[in-house]
C-alpha cells in the first residue's frame, strides 16, 4: 500500500523547536488577569460543590463573577485600542 503523505522538503513546520513564540508569550500575558479571574471563579465554584452554598459562599461567587466580567471588559478594550493602534 502507498502511503499518501508526502513531507515537503523545505517547510517553515519544521522549524518549530516545541517552545512558544515571542507573539504567544506576549498573548497569554495579555490574557493572564482573565486566566486568574477564571481560576478564582472555578475555585470559589469547587468549594461549593459538596455543601450547600451558604450566603457568604453566593457573595463570594457573584463577587468572582464581577471580576471576570471586569477581566473580559479590560482584556476586550486593550485588545481594541492595540488594533486600532491608539492608546487607550
Amino acid at each position: 500500500m502507498k502511503s499518501i503523505i508526502t513531507l515537503p522538503t523545505t517547510s517553515a513546520a519544521l522549524k518549530f523547536d516545541g517552545e512558544p513564540s515571542d507573539a504567544e508569550l506576549a498573548a497569554v500575558e495579555l490574557e493572564m488577569p482573565l486566566i486568574l479571574a477564571e481560576v478564582e471563579l472555578l475555585d470559589a465554584q469547587i468549594k461549593t460543590l459538596d455543601r450547600p452554598a451558604a450566603k457568604l459562599d453566593e457573595r463570594r461567587i457573584r463577587r468572582v463573577r464581577n471580576r471576570v466580567v471586569a477581566a473580559r471588559r479590560d482584556l476586550t478594550n486593550r485588545v481594541g485600542a492595540l488594533r486600532a493602534g491608539g492608546a487607550a
